[in-house]
């Protein structure tokens, strides 16, 4: 049985692909975007202004797959804290920080950390893997379904959380393009901050991003 698609992070370029090897419309691309994206949708089941037939097909092929939140920590000052199982003992921490004009949402880029900064209680634990551009995508969706019960929302994201995201340039790039793209969760680039250690050769390089 071949392993279904998460579509989850996928990039609009690699989404369209996907739809027109099903035969179908590129209009299908913005339709499933906005429904992940900005509606929080998991099920293809919810997405009504698809068809019965592809709703069917894609439950069959595809997946929207969010990993799962273990821990939910609520803080007196507004502050809230996921700790979230990415399986095999893997497990990151996403923080929430409210504040008048904006809610910030502090992310992981990796399992760990292979830099060892004496500052850093992450470095102390080692260094397991990267993440993946859809899981740290997921850690943004999970945070925006959460808040929008309590009429709160993602304004700003920072990547602070655990690792070092320039020492996961690839995913890292991957995952602000799904941030910035209108039909995706439309986080415009100054309101995302990259926090580095100071891999200067990596700046570089994710300062030639469009």
């Amino acid at each position: 049985m071949l392993e279904k698609q998460n579509l989850l992070g996928l990039p609009q370029d690699k989404l369209k692909k996907f739809f027109s090897d099903l035969g179908e419309k590129p209009f299908r691309t913005k339709q499933i975007m906005q429904w992940i994206y900005h509606q929080g949708a998991t099920s293809f089941g919810d997405m009504h202004n698809l068809s019965n037939d592809l709703r069917q097909k894609l439950q069959a092929i595809a997946t929207i797959d969010l990993p799962e939140v273990i821990t939910l920590y609520h803080s007196r000052d507004g502050v809230i804290k996921w700790i979230i199982e990415l399986g095999e003992e893997n497990h990151i921490e996403t923080v929430y920080i409210p504040e008048r004009e904006r809610g910030t949402l502090c992310i992981s880029s990796q399992v760990g950390c292979a830099l060892a900064c004496t500052f850093c209680s992450t470095g102390v634990q080692g260094f397991n893997r990267n993440l993946k551009s859809h899981e740290i995508i997921a850690q943004v969706l999970i945070a925006q379904n959460y808040l929008k019960k309590k009429d709160k929302r993602v304004s700003n994201v920072v990547f602070m959380g655990m690792g070092e995201p320039l020492d996961n340039l690839q995913n890292l790039t991957k995952a602000i393009e799904i941030f910035q793209e209108q039909n995706g969760l439309a986080i415009g680039g100054k309101r995302q901050t990259v926090s580095t250690s100071g891999l200067s050769n990596q700046i570089d390089k994710l300062g030639q991003m469009d």
